[in-house]
Order: C-alpha cells, then structure tokens, then sequence
C-alpha cells in the first residue's frame, strides 16, 4: 500500500466548542463515531479528528515535544478566487482570526491563512495549476 494520510488530528482545548466552530465551516460530524471526547467528520478522503489537547498529548506519551502548535498548516484547495474569498468569510464568521486576506500569491494562485479558535493554521487557497476532481480531491499533475 503506497504512503497515504487516512486521519489528521487536531488537539483542542474543548472539545464541544471546536465542534460547533467545524460544524459551522460546513463540515458534517459523524453521528455514529463521534462520542463527547472526540469528533469525527468525513473530510474528502481524509477523516478530520478532534480530540482534547490533553488527551491527545497524554495517548502519544508526546509531553516533551507537543508544547504548542506545532508550525503545521492544513489547506483546503477550492476551485476558484470567490470560492476562497467565501470560504474565509464563512470562517471569519464561525469565530477563526484572520491571520493573511486572501490575496494573489506570489507563484499564481490566490489564498488566505485564518486560525481556528485553538490555533490551528488553515490555508483556503485557489491553485490554477491543480485539478480539482468532483469531490474536491486535488488531481497533482504527472
């Protein structure tokens, strides 16, 4: 089986809170995995996870080395500049900081950078060099 990303976790500091806030962003929780500590909500390909900080840093016995966010950046390729631009309004409106409008970017594509309210960086950006395919899965060219 090649190299692949089944589940992206995200520590949070509430659990509750950080599911309205994604719920809000219009992803769609899972009823039948989700429990009070932790959501589950399909993610294109992806499963997207929220777990209590704690929690999280406690299970991967990681209490040296998880003393923050760790400098990573989850991206969500959209298929056009209003699509973007929508996108970061909507999360604006959810409650997430703005960190960089979207804008043009230096290599040809448009984006912006928000946190969510534990921190996390999100990317919404539109790459005129990627496909995007009908269930918005980035097609990388050959």
């Amino acid at each position: 089986m090649p190299a692949h990303i089944s589940l992206i976790t995200l520590g949070v500091a509430d659990v509750a809170k950080a599911t309205a806030f994604y719920e809000q962003l219009g992803f769609i929780r899972s009823k039948t995995g989700s429990q009070e500590s932790v959501s589950f909500f399909q993610a294109g390909p992806v499963v997207l996870a929220l777990w209590g900080r704690d929690a999280q840093r406690d299970d991967a016995q990681a209490t040296e080395l998880w003393t923050g966010n760790g400098g990573i950046a989850i991206a969500q390729n959209v298929a056009s500049e209003a699509e973007v631009d929508a996108m970061m309004r909507r999360a604006e409106t959810a409650g997430a900081r703005i960190l960089k409008e979207a804008a043009k970017t230096f290599w040809g594509g448009y984006d912006g950078y928000f946190a969510d309210p534990d921190g996390h960086v999100w990317e919404v950006a539109f790459n005129p060099f990627w496909e995007l395919d009908g269930d918005g899965r980035v097609k990388l060219p050959e």
